[in-house]
């Protein structure tokens, strides 16, 4: 079939630029949340543009680079920017890197994002613990099935793995760091939600809201591959004084500021795995 001809395109150019790298984890750094890569040892660095098959990453924060190196003591394979439903990208475009991992075999997926709070307690800089989520996308399994990649009906009960959650929430103790957890709405974009939206949000639910994430762990979990996620609140979206504005570059900005707690807890986990 074409998409598992693209799969395994893409997975031998890497598998050959890396000389058969086999990653234990595999991770996805959204906007500004970049600074992990700066602490991955013995990279092995390859532009997206070279990978076949793979989209171009234009969102802002996002550099465009799959990173492959030891964090943690382990291999991991980390991406240096996502794709998006909002670029034009189809879903099998966005989902496509977590169809490679799983083919290069990673043992666990790591998923990050900038998020709007939604829930009254958050603040600019809190990093949120995605226990649950709510997709407003298009779900990227829709078509045809390929029952090799993982069965027509995947459960989503869990969606995001409680053991996971529970290592993070014991090392966050011992590092002293403050977590959140919650529920983490995915939109289309890109345009940020108006007031009334937000308000919406946060009755049916959700606590943090974003444009990406949720159909990366679909993919995944139909692939039975343990996911965990968080969340890096760059924006309180639960207030709105007069002046206030969503802005683009202010996101990164809060996102930059926060991306070296969750760095560490990142390493810490796959440490300890």
């Amino acid at each position: 079939m074409e998409v598992l001809k693209r799969i395994d395109e893409a997975t031998s150019y890497i598998k050959k630029k890396s000389n058969n790298f086999l990653p234990f984890a595999g991770i996805v750094l959204g906007s500004g949340l970049g600074e992990l890569v700066e602490i991955i040892e013995e990279k092995i660095v390859i532009p997206y543009k070279e990978i076949p098959n793979f989209a171009q990453s234009t969102a802002i924060g996002h550099k465009g680079n799959l990173i492959l190196g030891k964090l943690g003591g382990k291999n991991v394979v980390a991406m240096q920017g996502r794709f998006h439903y909002y670029e034009g990208y189809g879903m099998d475009l966005v989902t496509l890197p977590i169809r490679v991992m799983k083919r290069l075999g990673i043992s666990y997926l790591f998923v990050s994002n900038a998020a709007g709070g939604i829930n009254p307690s958050f603040r600019v800089g809190d990093l949120m613990i995605l226990r649950d989520h709510i997709n407003l996308m298009p779900n990227p399994l829709i078509g045809q099935n390929i029952d090799e990649l993982g069965p027509r009906f995947p459960d989503m009960t869990r969606p995001y793995d409680p053991k996971l959650i529970e290592l993070a929430e014991r090392l966050a103790i011992d590092m002293g760091i403050s977590l959140k957890k919650g529920v983490y709405l995915a939109g289309t974009g890109p345009t940020y939600e108006t007031p009334a939206e937000y308000s919406f949000f946060g009755k049916a639910g959700a606590d943090s809201v974003g444009m990406s994430t949720v159909p990366e762990v679909i993919v995944a979990r139909h692939s039975s591959i343990p996911v965990f996620g968080m969340s890096v609140i760059t924006n309180e979206a639960h207030s709105f004084s007069e002046d206030f504005v969503n802005d683009g570059d202010d996101v990164i900005k809060a996102a930059n500021a926060a991306s070296h707690k969750m760095t560490l807890l990142f390493k810490s986990m796959i440490e300890k795995l």
